[in-house]
């Protein structure tokens, strides 16, 4: 039995072949993979995307999401998340976690006997980092040469899982961002013992030969009481059109929503002719999708 409770529990092959099982996926094929089959949503914090791409993917392969707020469950009573796992397995094939932190996660699919994928934690969130590389690899048709900066809050879940995922798979992995913030030492360590990472302060030499120019919200879920001083640290790091100036000519912009706009991003970027977001948005359901299928095959296995 298979997790993704992180990037680094997938080899690079195995990222590949989530692509190539996600590119039958788009083309119409494997409707009914999934037919029998059911995905538990066990999600502790909100979602838009995440949710809904999920249970969307899993309907059209013919399975049966069942979405599970955690707020109506008995694990909102003092339930372990080791009883609630063992007891969703039961009933389910795979389950799907969102969770507040990443040490219950851990704790959960240790105890789970189905294949547990990570939906976010404060410390990753590979599935949407898978569906931000497939994207770029469905931009580029492929993904050796490419250079793809991180700007803003560079320790924040969705930069940890782009770091790991981008430089597995050849990428250049820019972080660009204030002093005050410093990306995961962990994480650093470990994409650069993979391949090519740079960090900068300045957007100009950051952004430099950019190919795509990644933005996140500057206040993430439980920061709200430090929301005054992120956005005085990040003040300076908003993607606009002078920014944006700084990468490739052609460069495309990338943000894993929701975005506030004004803030980390202008309307005039994230809805101009450079912005890819929505095509990020859509292939989360896709790439999601080939996600569970590759780890059901290698549960059956």
């Amino acid at each position: 039995m298979k997790n993704l409770v992180s990037i680094n529990d997938l080899k690079k092959e195995e990222i590949i072949k989530i692509f190539e099982t996600t590119d039958k996926i788009k083309r119409g094929g494997l409707k009914d993979s999934m037919k029998g089959k059911r995905l538990a949503l066990f999600f502790e914090k909100p979602s838009t995307r995440t949710r809904t791409s999920f249970e969307s993917g899993m309907l059209m392969l013919g399975g049966s999401p069942i979405y599970l707020d955690t707020k109506t469950m008995q694990s909102s009573r003092g339930e372990t998340y080791y009883d609630t796992s063992k007891v969703l397995s039961l009933y389910t094939d795979i389950i799907a976690a969102r969770m507040n932190r990443h040490g219950d996660l851990l704790e959960f699919a240790k105890a789970s006997d189905v294949p547990v994928i990570n939906a976010l934690t404060e410390l990753e969130h590979p599935c949407q980092a898978l569906s931000d590389i497939y994207t770029i690899r469905e931009k580029r048709r492929g993904l050796n040469g490419i250079k793809l900066s991180f700007v803003g809050d560079i320790a924040t879940n969705t930069a940890n899982s782009l770091l790991l995922a981008s430089t597995k798979l050849g990428m250049e992995f820019s972080m660009v961002g204030p002093p005050s913030i410093k990306p995961n030492a962990e994480y650093l360590k470990k994409a650069r013992s993979q391949g090519t990472v740079t960090i900068s302060e300045s957007l100009k030499a950051g952004l430099k030969d950019s190919d795509f120019v990644y933005t996140d919200t500057w206040v993430s879920m439980g920061e709200e009481s430090i929301a005054a001083k992120k956005k005085k640290e990040l003040s300076g790091y908003q993607v606009n059109k002078k920014a944006m100036a700084c990468a490739s000519k052609g460069a495309s912009f990338m943000h894993c929503l929701p975005a506030h706009r004004g803030e980390e991003v202008t309307s005039e970027v994230i809805d101009g002719k450079s912005s890819i977001v929505w095509e990020q948005a859509k292939n989360k359901m896709y790439v999601e999708a080939g996600i569970l299928v590759y780890l059901l095959n290698q549960t059956r296995r």
